[in-house]
This record gives structure tokens, sequence and C-alpha cells, in this order.
């Protein structure tokens, strides 16, 4: 895995360098040449004695013994050549530019596997194949451009995509970010996106290491790893955005339940983020435009002062800011009256405020100072400040820079004269200063990170369930459905309150039964998956009479090999369900039940095990929550009983993991309880 012949090599060789700077080989060498590399560097040419100044050997028995291997050669080659350089030259590190090997066919595949075995061999770090390469501060290792400003406190990236790397960067260095490294993980051979987070934050030191991480991924192939140690480097003060791409299906796929239609992997995706607090990104502005936001001072409130000479960016900003959850508040009083009169005639200060296309440098100052020092219910500041292009605008971006570095409140600068002011952005970028060009794109950022919420406890109380019972069920338990009788059993044993119930298969047993859990009833056939699409649920059954009657008829539906008896019971019917995700693990899901489910989908996910906060706002974000709060004087479902059974849930799936899909649906609840009425309960065990 990572090791420090990658991150700080004494010697690189090129293996494969040329004096063609259009080729990988040659490009690498000169990005490193060209980045004053102060090892010792070396080439493998067949044909030359030097290339691009630097001596060449011809053939990796040759060299001296070397850190780094940089591979720029065909895949046949690379695996004779990594045995060479690991058993004779003490290398440790590779990056395999090369194509050729998985992503290709099995051949290449087969190629790929043996130089992992030959690295593993002697405990080596391999970047690659079939990436661009990597850079820090030591050496450009990539045979891309652009090169980024490096900085040990600028931005660590690592990306599943060469290509897309590129692009971000592109997108990210005229904003004036800087980085501190850029790992290209390629076909992740050895080492994927999640070895080099669990690398970020092993290696973590709070005085030297970047706290700003970007992360592009298509494939995750370890959520537990990443879950782990996203979380961990965002709780000693670090900040993750990431894009995971890849979201969407073509179709969806067959389902048995209401939890298998609706918990999707993206959905697993988000619940992971969520979980980890890293903020989630779809694309390669919206995720510069995060990393632009981690890079100031930390937003601690939702209050936010928009500074302007231009109305109508303001406006937009406004918008933006307002949707995203954040106020705008009205600056009035005798503070706001004092500033007012410092300024042109014609100025407001109400919020936004605008101090007109004649505002000087030295307005915006006293605007910045007095939101900074008298106006108690502002908590930031955007300035938004272009230019017509009469006149030169670098002594307003100047006290913007300066008052940056002395405020408390951070100040986010929109400066989109990006043509009349080219100069004068250049300027303040040069100063160790971000752009955000579109106000709107910045507001929608802000938001984005203010809404996204800290990483869950390391270590949290569930809710206790009869551990010995759950899995003394499971273990007994064929792969399929359970049968009613088992689902109750599990129910209690998790604590899951349910209604009263009874299975029966003669006519005789259900007009019994009947009497003994009291009219009225509702009877339920037991087989059909989708109940009420088959005419399986009766409901209000008031006598003995319609118990046989409707005995006959439910008998006769396809599939149905009993009858479900229970109390007729009134409540809002809410959903709690449960489905296994490959390599997450258990989503749980809540939402409003009933046929609800299908036609609002309004559902919320987190991955178990669940703590009561996670709980709490999962239900609290359904954008059904006013029903389950109680609206328009309707009365309100007892919440607390609600966040109890969704972490019950969470608790037995985490004890039973054999749970592939749970449904409880519906639950019936009211101020005083939440009862489970009906549940299904699917065992995998492979």
């Amino acid at each position: 895995m990572v090791n420090n012949q990658l991150i700080n090599p004494k010697s690189i060789v090129v293996v494969g360098g040329t004096d063609n700077i259009q080729s990988p080989g040659g490009k690498v060498l000169k990005n490193i040449i060209d980045g004053n590399y102060k090892g010792d560097l070396y080439v493998v040419n067949l044909k030359q004695e030097s290339v691009q100044g630097i001596k060449s050997f011809k053939s990796p028995e040759e060299l001296p013994e070397v850190d780094l291997a940089i591979l720029a050669i065909p895949a046949k080659f690379c695996v004779p050549t990594v045995e060479v350089l690991t058993k004779q030259k003490n290398t440790k590190a590779f990056i395999i530019l090369s194509a050729g090997f998985s992503e290709e066919n099995e051949e290449g595949a087969a190629l790929e596997n043996q130089i992992v075995e030959l690295i593993n061999n002697v405990n080596g770090c391999l970047i690659g194949p079939n990436c661009v390469g990597f850079l820090n501060s030591n050496y450009n290792g990539v045979f891309t451009t652009p090169i980024p400003k490096l900085d040990p406190k600028g931005i660590d990236f690592v990306s599943g995509s060469g290509a897309t790397a590129v692009f971000i960067m592109e997108a990210a260095i005229p904003k004036g970010l800087t980085f501190a490294s850029l790992y290209s993980v390629g076909n992740s051979a050895q080492m994927g996106v999640e070895e080099v987070v669990k690398y970020w934050d092993e290696s973590f030191d709070p005085t030297s290491s970047s706290k700003v991480k970007l992360i592009y991924i298509e494939s995750i192939n370890k959520p537990k790893m990443l879950l782990k140690h996203a979380s961990s480097l965002i709780r000693k003060g670090c900040k993750i955005a990431a894009i995971k791409s890849g979201s969407s299906e073509a179709g969806s796929r067959a389902a048995s339940s209401h939890t298998g239609a609706l918990a999707s992997s993206d959905v697993a995706v988000n619940a992971l983020f969520k979980k980890a607090g890293i903020v989630r990104c779809f694309g390669r502005e919206e995720l510069a435009s995060v990393a632009s936001i981690f890079m100031h001072k930390e937003l601690k409130g939702k209050n936010v002062a928009i500074i302007t000479h231009a109305g109508g960016p303001a406006v937009m900003l406004t918008d933006a800011l307002s949707n995203g959850g954040l106020e705008i508040p009205h600056i009035e009083g005798s503070k706001a009256d004092e500033l007012t009169e410092k300024l042109f005639p014609g100025s407001s200060v109400a919020n936004p405020i605008d101090f007109l296309a004649t505002g000087t440098a030295e307005q915006l100052g006293t605007i910045i100072d007095y939101c900074e020092n008298y106006f108690d219910n502002i908590d930031a500041m955007v300035v938004i400040f272009g230019s017509p292009g009469l006149f030169n605008v670098s002594e307003v971006y100047k006290v913007l820079n300066e008052k940056m570095k002395t405020c408390k409140k951070p100040i986010y600068p929109s400066l989109p004269s990006i043509i009349n002011a080219k100069d004068e952005i250049d300027e303040f970028i040069e100063m160790g200063r971000i752009n955000f060009s579109d106000e709107v794109v910045l507001g929608n950022a802000l938001t984005k990170v203010f809404n996204t919420q800290a990483p869950t406890p390391e270590n949290f109380d569930i809710p206790t369930v009869n551990k010995e019972n759950i899995r003394k069920i499971i273990d007994q338990a064929n792969n399929g459905y359970l049968s009613p009788e088992k689902v109750q059993e599990l129910l209690d044993a998790a604590g899951i309150t349910r209604a009263g119930e009874a299975v029966v298969s003669s006519k005789e047993d259900a007009v019994k039964e009947a009497y003994n859990l009291g009219f009225p009833i509702v009877m339920k056939v037991v087989g059909p998956v989708h109940k009420s699409d088959v005419g399986g649920v009766v409901l209000n059954v008031k006598d003995a009479e319609t118990v046989e009657k409707e005995f006959d008829r439910m008998m006769q539906i396809k599939d149905t090999t009993a009858i479900l008896m229970q109390p007729m019971l009134s409540g809002t019917e809410l959903f709690v369900g449960a489905k296994h995700e490959d390599k997450f693990g258990h989503m749980v899901l809540c939402g409003l039940g009933g046929i609800f489910i299908e036609v609002l989908k309004d559902v919320n996910a987190g991955l178990a095990p669940l703590c009561k906060d996670e709980a709490i706002d999962m239900i609290h974000n359904l954008k059904s929550y006013g029903i389950i709060k109680g609206a328009r004087g309707q009365e309100g479902i007892n919440e607390k009983a609600f966040t109890e059974i969704v972490q019950r849930v969470s608790a037995l799936v985490t004890v039973a993991p054999e749970i592939f899909e749970m449904d409880l649906n519906p639950l019936l609840g009211n101020k005083d309880k939440v009862v489970a009425v009906d549940a299904r309960i699917r065992i995998e065990k492979n």
C-alpha cells in the first residue's frame, strides 16, 4: 500500500521515457524535470543513451537501486520489468501508466495479477495500471497537464478516472484552488480509492496534512473501508466531497417487496455518504465549488449578508441561498442607519447591502466592518463585485483580501467579471484567494455544505434485542420468506410492537380466532406478495358469518396457503423496511406506508446500525413529515415510538445479516403508539 517510496522517492526511473513529449513516457519525464525533482532521475530506453538530458539505460538490469519506477511501456513488457525491479533493484513503489490490462481482456487481467503478486511480495505500492499517475509537492509523476499549483495545505484528490481527474483540475485551478496531491488509481489493481482514503486517515497529521479531500469514484468496492476512514478524517477536522458516478439505472429490477423496489445501490451510496459526513456532488463544477467553500472559514450559522454593487446577481444569490435553507436577514437599527450615512445616496443596507455601481473600495471595507462587528444577526458575507470595464478594481480586491484575513466571519468573494477584470482577478488569486465567478453556483455549493451533517458518532447505543432467540429462528430457517408465525417471533425478539394476530387454515379456526381477537377484524391472505392487488385483504369484518364467507373466497386466491387475522386498528399508515445491499450491508428505510409508499415513494434510508439521531433525522426529513407531526389540527404520530421501531429494525438486521429484505407495511401510528400490522421477512443465507 502507500509507502514513503511513492510519496517521497529518493530516486525515480521512467521506463519507456522518450524525447517525444506527446507520448506518456516523454511527457511524464518532462513533467518531472519541469517540477525540479530533487532526487536521482533515470530513464530506461533501449535505443538512446540520453533522453531529455537524463542518463538512459538499455534495460532495467543495468539500473542502480531505485525507489520508484514509472512504467510507460506495452503491457506485455511490464511483468518482466517489475520482476527485475522488485527482485534486483529494491524498488517498492510503482506507477504503471500503461493500458492493456484488466480493462481490456482476460489476458490483460492475468498480467495485472502477476504484477500485483510481485509487488506484494516486497510489501510494495502500486498506482494503476491504466492511470495518469501521481503527483505531490515532491514530484510531478503524471503524463498530463495542467500541473496545478502545489501546496501541502491544498487539496488531496483521488480519482478512479484519469481523464476525469484532469477535467476536475481544469475546473478547479482557474478558481484559485491548489493541490497537495493527486492519486489517479486507474484499474485499482492493488490500491483503489478506498485504500487511498485509508492512507489519508492513518497518516493524518493535524499540523501538516491537508484538511480538504476530493474523491471521484465510479465503483465503491469497499464501502465499509470508505465509511470508516472518511468519517474518521472528518471527525479529525477534514472536509470531504465526492462524486459517485453511475447513479442511474436503465430499468429497475423486479423486486418482491416494497423495500427491494425502493432501495437501489445509489440509495446505499447516499446513505453511506450521509453517515460519513461526505458532501455528495454530481458534476465537476459543483465539486470544485464545494472544494472552494471548504477552503474558506466555516459557516457557523444560517444568516448571510449579501454585499453587492449590482442588483441582479444579489437577487439570484438570495434565491439560491433561501431555497437551500439559508437566510438573508433584514438589517435595521441605529447601526444600519449609521452605515447608510457612510455610503452614497441611494444605497441600501437592508440586505442585500447594495452600495451601487459607484461604490468604492473604502465603502466596501466599511460595510464589511459593520457586518463583522455590529450586525449580530449576520454569520457570513458574500461580496459580489464585478466591473463594467470602465476602471481598474484592484483596490477593491485588495481591501477584500485584507478583510478576509482579519474577519472572524467567513467572506465568500464572487467576482464575476472574468473578462473585464481578468487581470485584477488574477492578482486576487495570486494573493492566495479563490474566486466564485457565478454567484448562484456559489450559493448552491454553500447550502449543500452547510446542510451536510457531521458523521455518525463512532460509538453509540442501540436498542437491546433478544439475540439468542433471533439467532435460533434464523439458524433454523430456510431461504425464502418466513412463515407468519416465525415473523411474529422475530418481531417479538426484536422488541417491535405488533398487533395481535392468528394464522388459520380452517373455517372453524377462523371463527374461533375472530372471537378471541375481538370484532371488528382484518383478514389477509398468506402467500401472495401484494395482497391488496389480488383481493386478499378484507377490512372491518364485524361478524362470524362474514368471516366464514370471506375465508372460503380468499382461500381460492392463487398461492394462498392460509389466512392471517388481526384486530381492526386505526391510525396513520407508516412503513419501515430493510434490505441487504451487496458490500454495503443493510439499508433501513422509513416513510408513510400502505399505498402511499408506491404512490409517493417518499422514503429515507440509512445504513445499519443506526444511532437514535440518524433515525430521528430520517423521519424529520421525509417530505410527508408534516403528516407525521400532525398537520392542520390532525393528530400526529408518536415519533418516539416510530424512531424506536426504525432503530429496532436496524438492530435486528445487524444481529441477523441473513435477512435479505424486510417490510413492516403498514405500521399504524397514532399519538400513543406505533404498531406493526403486516410484516414480511425474506432470508438469504448465501
